[in-house]
């Protein structure tokens, strides 16, 4: 292993090591494309010899972003077993437990929302976390997902829960050094882990600024991204079925068909679409609407990208990459609206068409070119090399 070569000299590993490094990668699930997975492919064009081990495995979903890096799934994994996979949750210990690592490795990543960090480690191989936040239904948003559920399921779905966060708790000493996707999770991390987390915020595709910015005729709100209980797409849904402005919903998710049987007509759900097509929303958009309390969010970022700005609820990662200036909106990159009802969301509205055309669309992509993936790859490697260069000294 790279580890013995470099306990051998007595020299320290710099990032021209990185593509001799055996490197296991343990990512929750890959059954869509979304954010961690986004983050899983950037970190993995650093390490060219890395395998990657993960729950469920999509082939039609996944394997296009992924090329041929060898993917090794769980007991779980079964096509009729995916369809369902997130009901699955009282399994996903057996799932981990089930992975098994191939051969000698010199670095396990685990990317984190789920049971990843779980995974079998009797080498004592150094084991770097990037959380993208402590899993939601057991830390901090289990009753959004039971009020998501039948009735009848509540009790024992609670039970098991609380089951799976007991669990989650004995394998947090598995870490040997957890880096989180946002000072929100960091926070989070604390207080349910009781470990202390880096940041480094997620990469931003940096093709995405190389498209020109367009001076678009704006024809209406947008939301984008998974419909799920926690994104909190229905508060959009019941403000604009009031207020009667254009809104488009692109994603799908759990909650799509529940919400477009309460849309109104000027509710536009189009599902899931390529990057072309979903630009093109995005360019003509007056302003990505971002409801949820998520743990960063990349997705009002892409959207900033594009010049265009974001009305955010005025929590969790949001604060991280929404900056609010009234009094300047030619240097901000949106808006915050402060409780997730109604009224606060119209007021934001009214609020934002004031201002519209005041917000700089070069400043806004400008803001979120500082969150673009050279960044990241830079300051993961930081991380990652920090934590080899400490484990390769207590040897």
């Amino acid at each position: 292993m790279v580890l013995e070569a470099v306990e051998h000299d007595m020299r320290l590993y710099t990032r021209e090591d990185f593509s001799d490094l055996r490197v296991a990668f343990i990512h929750y699930w890959l059954v869509t494309w979304r954010g961690g997975e986004k983050v899983l492919k950037s970190m993995l064009k650093l390490f060219p010899k890395a395998d990657v081990y993960t729950l469920f495995f999509d082939e039609n979903n996944c394997r296009p972003h992924l090329g041929s890096v060898d993917v090794t799934t769980s007991c779980l994994d079964y096509p009729f077993l995916q369809k369902c996979y997130k009901q699955l949750f009282p399994f996903y210990p057996l799932g981990i437990k089930s992975l098994t690592l191939k051969g000698d490795y010199d670095l396990i990543i685990s990317s984190e929302s789920g049971p990843a960090k779980g995974i079998s480690n009797p080498s004592g191989v150094p084991h770097l976390c990037y959380i993208h936040s402590p899993m939601r239904y057991c830390w901090g948003y289990t009753d959004i997902y039971l009020k998501s559920m039948p009735k009848w399921s509540r009790r024992i779905a609670k039970w098991r829960f609380k089951k799976l966060a007991n669990w989650d708790l004995t394998t947090v000493d598995n870490v040997d050094a957890y880096v989180a996707n946002s000072q929100n999770v960091v926070n989070r991390v604390k207080s349910f882990y009781s470990k202390k987390a880096e940041i480094c915020y997620p990469p931003i595709a940096l093709d995405l600024f190389d498209r020109d910015l367009v001076d678009n005729l704006k024809e209406h709100y947008l939301s984008f991204g998974a419909i799920t209980p926690y994104k909190n797409v229905r508060l959009l849904v019941e403000t604009f079925n009031k207020l009667g402005k254009k809104l488009v919903v692109i994603g799908t998710g759990s909650e799509k068909k529940k919400l477009e049987r309460l849309a109104s007509k000027n509710i536009a759900f189009l599902g899931k679409l390529n990057l072309d097509e979903v630009t093109s929303y995005i360019q003509k958009s007056k302003a990505l609407l971002f409801p949820g309390d998520e743990d960063f969010g990349m997705v009002p970022l892409e959207v900033m990208s594009q010049g265009i700005p974001v009305i955010a609820f005025k929590k969790g990662g949001a604060l991280e990459t929404v900056v609010q200036n009234e009094h300047k909106p030619q240097e901000s990159s949106g808006l915050f609206f402060d409780h997730p009802t109604i009224d606060s969301l119209t007021d934001a509205i009214s609020r934002f068409e004031e201002l519209e055309n005041e917000f700089d669309p070069v400043w806004i992509r400008n803001h979120a070119r500082k969150f673009g993936e050279d960044h990241f790859q830079f300051n993961i490697g930081e991380h990652i090399l920090d934590l080899l260069n400490k484990k390769s000294r207590t040897k």
